[in-house]
């Protein structure tokens, strides 16, 4: 990449994401999308602020499933420069590492075409699942970037496999399901190493050691913190949406896999499939392992956590590697389509199609951003400041979710997730054994949306409602504050 390409990259993922946060600041104001991005930000400033790994200050917990995230995050706090501007940067800085990476792809997989490779970084500076998921103050587009890394290092030639072992690991301090990309790297050793049974021990052996730094180094942090080898979010997701695993797998499997078809992705499906199916004729294992890895990271969402909500956010670290393998497929298609004027129209137009779908869907991602900042900031923001102002600071608030409320507030806090609470991971969906658990425990004050917790709901009196207009536009309910006890 020239001097001049790099610098157009960056202005143009700049502008992608500036975009997006000017959308959001004109409907309400500058924030995050996801409650969720708020517990990262409690765990960094109580690591700057108190030298401890809590969620609630003298509370050690493995509420937080990337540690990595949460600490890089600390930097903010140190510049003071939290909780926005050092987040956002940071998400700004994977999506154009992104950016990058699909432009050395490009330029390895499909050389006679090298000068089409700028069009693969635009892809990825405006498909509008990165964007959001760029200023979502969550750690996804840093499992991306570091996931997209790992599987291009084999088609670059880069086969240090102590290191990219060593990679993967510390992966794994991003988000725990990093562990799944030893498979295609093992896949393809044994593929390209087949014949020589003391070079492929030696290599798996590298990959493995490498790897297991960093992973056995992860669960001891998990231990010393919680008493247990996974983070608290691991078990308690799991519990909390089992009941979809009455959908039939398949339906779930393709659940997950349609989520970056919603955009630019579903142009780039028949490309796809070109890919793989020229990669099978030349044997390009790098590029089929990274396929298959695609397809068995969607099933295993389908099979353990088959959920979709907030855009696909948990399969969204994998959408890099499709949006790129379908690309460069397209591309690949495209250079024979020359021969006959019927061919060059039809390839032109569908070049046409690709970017023309792929800002209209940057757009609507944009309104959805700034939609989904406003419900954030006005259901669970401004009710936790509200409960900040108006409640006494001894007074103990169950609540689900506790993100905002664990940053704005310096309440005793008992979480109805299980993230922080581990103990209510048992019966995390049954409301009668909750309510037994709450009483015991004391619990002043219940903060939730009335859907969720019906029963819950109805113990007693509400004394605040946020004034959010989004949430029942899509379907929900506004969030709501029941004060259980009399003062």
């Amino acid at each position: 990449m020239s001097k001049r390409q790099l610098f157009l990259v960056i202005f143009l993922v700049i502008l992608s994401a500036a975009t997006y946060l000017t959308l959001s600041w004109r409907v309400e104001g500058i924030g995050f999308p996801l409650d969720d991005a708020w517990i990262h930000q409690t765990y960094a400033r109580n690591l700057i602020e108190h030298g401890q790994w809590s969620f609630v200050v003298d509370q050690p917990s493995a509420g937080s499933t990337a540690p990595l995230w949460s600490a890089v995050l600390t930097l903010g706090f140190l510049v003071k420069l939290a909780p926005f501007a050092m987040t956002f940067f940071l998400g700004a800085a994977c999506l154009l590492a992104l950016a990058i990476l699909g432009f050395l792809a490009w330029r390895e997989l499909i050389p006679i075409k090298a000068n089409w490779a700028f069009a693969l970084s635009i892809i990825l500076a405006f498909e509008w699942h990165l964007v959001w998921a760029a200023l979502s103050g969550m750690e996804t587009l840093l499992h991306a970037a570091v996931i997209t890394l790992i599987l291009l290092l084999p088609i670059l030639n880069w086969q240090r496999m102590f290191w990219i072992g060593a990679m993967i690991g510390l992966c794994v301090w991003v988000r725990p399901d990093a562990i799944t990309l030893l498979g295609p790297i093992l896949l393809i050793i044994i593929l390209r190493e087949r014949g020589d049974l003391s070079r492929l021990a030696r290599q798996s052996g590298l990959l493995f050691f490498g790897f297991g730094i960093f992973f056995g180094a992860y669960l001891f942090f998990n231990w010393q913190v919680a008493g247990s080898l996974w983070p608290n979010t691991f078990y308690a997701k799991q519990s909390e949406y089992m009941i979809l695993q009455e959908i039939p797998f398949l339906v779930r499997w393709f659940d997950q896999l349609s989520m970056p078809l919603i955009g630019v992705g579903s142009l780039l499906l028949p490309g796809a499939v070109y890919l793989l199916v020229h990669a099978v004729k030349q044997r390009r294992v790098a590029v089929i392992a990274g396929m298959i890895w695609w397809i068995a990271y969607a099933g295993l969402y389908a099979w353990r956590l088959p959920v979709t909500y907030q855009h696909g956010r948990y399969i969204i670290p994998t959408m890099p590697i499709y949006f790129i393998w379908g690309s460069v497929g397209t591309g690949m298609w495209l250079r024979f389509q020359d021969s006959q004027t019927w061919r060059r129209v039809l390839s032109r137009s569908l070049l046409a199609a690709v970017f023309v779908v792929l800002f209209l869907f940057w757009g609507i991602g944009g309104r959805r951003y700034a939609q989904d900042v406003a419900i954030i900031e006005t259901e669970m923001v401004q009710t936790a400041i509200w409960l900040n102002d108006h409640t006494d600071q001894d007074a103990l608030i169950a609540a689900h979710d506790i993100g905002a409320l664990g940053y704005f507030t310096t309440h005793p806090l008992l979480d109805l997730a299980g993230l922080v609470t581990p103990d209510v991971i048992p019966f995390i969906r049954d409301e009668e054994q909750l309510e037994v658990y709450m009483t015991a425990e004391g619990v002043d004050y219940l903060m939730t949306f009335p859907d969720w917790y019906p029963y819950l709901s109805s113990l007693g009196h509400v004394v605040y409602q946020s004034q959010d207009v989004y949430s029942p536009r899509s379907g929900g309910e506004n969030m709501i504050v029941i004060q259980l006890k009399n003062p």
